[in-house]
């Protein structure tokens, strides 16, 4: 595809731009709709030539443009609201809800556009009722990616892509990406500000050995995603590695290791680790000094296995979150793509966005 044109739907921070230009498709016309005033504003920043359209209920295709001269687009992309699907919430009303029924929007928006393409993205989590409905509607099966594959984050998505053929769409086959063998530790920053970390003195928490859940993988068979506490070898994909907790281990109160994979960035979660999960990472000496140290009078437990010879694990470590920067690295933006909103902001708009080497490899196929 060369000089197309583009209509984002809940476009976010436009990872499908980012996307776009890591394959070298030539982008002629980017047209988004998105309501955050804050993503609206790093998009506006990382691309000025952005068209900003407002809320999906509000494109209305088949009337004229500002030229008076139909547009015709080549690829309509989103991925609709999830907050209705996922399992994460509670008494979920699915397609029915306030956020997720804009899929709807989308599948008006797909009959009045008809573009050459299409691409629509949603949580592997919803309930299968849900997933048959959107594949009866689109007429394409879907395909799961897990961004582990490609990066750092254990993220698995839905993905449906068709093509347009006469007056009705086609399965785009994609093939599952190669395996990168890509940790949490080969993104992280060596240099991280204080606030990051947890305070010791305030924060009781337990280490454990991990239960390893290793799982036996045909290659020619499946992509099955494992635990694994050695080195990497071919055809494997890492999953996050638990070692931890704060109290009761809520979701946000999990702690993992960076020689893992990172949960999913969340838009909304709580706990300690709100929107980006805890690690226990390795510090150098000077530079948050202290380490992890006996707290409230009790000392922090490791049982030691081979995998961490001598709960070295525990040596000159501390418990932090993740910083923007190193979620950025976690989707497949540039680095301080979204700087210039406060940190809860771009923490929120990266949680809700795209993995861009993901959707790059989707394209990969459209081109």
């Amino acid at each position: 595809m060369k000089n197309i044109k583009v209509l984002s739907l809940f476009d976010g921070i436009s990872c499908a731009r980012v996307a776009l230009e890591r394959v070298e498709i030539p982008v002629e016309a980017y047209f988004a709709s998105e309501v955050d005033k804050y993503a609206m504003q790093i998009s506006a920043k990382n691309y000025p030539d952005i068209v900003q359209l407002g809320s999906v209920t509000d494109v209305i295709w088949n009337t004229p443009s500002p030229t008076n001269k139909p547009i015709s687009i080549d690829l309509l992309i989103g991925g609709s609201p999830c907050q209705d699907l996922s399992i994460a919430k509670k008494n979920r009303k699915g397609l029915d809800g306030e956020r997720s029924g804009l899929f709807w929007e989308y599948v008006r928006i797909l009959h009045e556009v008809k573009p050459k393409y299409f691409i629509l993205e949603n949580v592997n989590s919803m309930p299968k009722e849900a997933k048959a409905i959107i594949t009866e509607t689109l007429g394409v099966e879907s395909i799961m990616i897990n961004a582990a594959l490609v990066s750092a984050q254990n993220r698995k998505r839905l993905f449906w892509v068709g093509k347009l053929v006469g007056d009705t769409y086609k399965q785009v086959n994609i093939d599952q990406p190669v395996d990168k063998g890509i940790l949490l530790k080969d993104i992280l920053e060596q240099k991280v500000d204080e606030k990051y970390f947890l305070n010791n003195k305030r924060v009781e928490y337990v280490l454990n050995r991990p239960k390893n859940f290793a799982v036996k993988i045909d290659p020619e068979k499946t992509n099955t995603l494992r635990t694994n506490y050695g080195n990497a070898s071919a055809n494997e994909t890492y999953v996050t590695q638990r070692i931890g907790q704060i109290g009761k281990g809520g979701q946000g109160n999990r702690i993992y290791s960076p020689k893992g994979k990172s949960v999913a960035l969340g838009a909304n979660s709580g706990g300690k680790g709100a929107k980006t999960g805890l690690y226990m990472v390795q510090t150098s000496r000077g530079y948050n000094k202290g380490g992890v140290k006996a707290l409230n009078g009790k000392t922090p437990t490791l049982s030691s296995s081979a995998w961490e010879h001598n709960n070295h694990l525990v040596k000159n470590s501390q418990i932090r979150k993740l910083t923007p920067i190193e979620c950025e690295r976690l989707q497949g933006v540039p680095d301080n793509y979204t700087e210039g909103a406060s940190n809860s902001q771009r923490y929120k708009m990266l949680g809700n966005a795209f993995n861009v080497d993901v959707v790059s490899w989707i394209l990969s196929f459209l081109k």
